[in-house]
Parts: structure tokens; C-alpha cells; sequence
């Protein structure tokens, strides 16, 4: 079983940076893909950014230049280091992640990012 924890989140003016945290823990070989989602008041979760465990990252075009994805696999744990930020970007980030071999899906059960105009 997988355990998923992020923290990091809070309350920042527009323009300001945070940086997120999502660490795994519990019985698995390892961790394949590490994401960021996140969801704001009535709308749907939508996915952030993505690392494999090469350091392969993905970014949504909304993100791309002003967010950075990263991990550190000896520690199972992923960042999201978010910069320039827009109130726009205000929600509750959560963190999922993939077990390698099975695939199994786990994740935690956010953090709230609200970023101030």
C-alpha cells in the first residue's frame, strides 16, 4: 500500500512563488510517474504537470514557463516549484502517484494554494 502526503501549500499574492511537496511512503519497489492535478471551486480536476521516474517531465500550457516539476527518487518525493503566480491559479493541488510493476494509482489529499490579487 501506497501513502501520499503533500504539503507546501498557502496563501501568496499574484506574483509571488511556492513550492509543494508530495512524499510516498509505505510497500512498493518503486515509483514510475509522479503528477500534479488540481482543482479549483466548480471545475473539474485537471492535470498540472507529470515526472517519470527518468525525469521526464510534462507541463499544461497554462503552467508551462512558470511551474517546474522535480523529484528526488531516493525519497520518493515530488515538488512543484510554482512561480509568477496568478489568482488563477488558486485550488486544491493534489498529488498522485503510480507504483511501479502494478501501476496502482494513489492519491494524497491535497493542499490548498490561494494566491491573492
Amino acid at each position: 500500500q501506497v501513502h501520499v502526503v503533500e504539503s507546501g501549500g498557502g496563501l501568496v499574492q499574484a506574483g509571488g512563488s511556492l513550492r509543494l511537496s508530495c512524499a510516498a511512503s509505505g510497500s512498493f519497489f518503486g515509483i514510475s510517474v509522479m503528477s500534479w492535478y488540481r482543482q479549483a471551486p466548480g471545475k473539474q480536476r485537471e492535470l498540472v504537470a507529470t515526472i517519470s521516474s527518468g525525469g521526464i517531465t510534462n507541463y499544461a500550457e497554462s503552467v508551462k514557463g512558470r511551474f517546474t516539476i522535480s523529484r528526488d527518487s531516493d525519497k520518493n518525493t515530488a515538488y512543484l516549484q510554482m512561480s509568477s503566480l496568478k489568482p488563477e491559479d488558486t485550488a486544491v493541488y493534489f498529488c498522485k502517484v503510480n507504483r511501479m510493476g502494478d501501476g496502482a494509482t494513489t492519491w494524497g489529499q491535497g493542499t490548498q494554494v490561494t494566491v491573492s490579487s
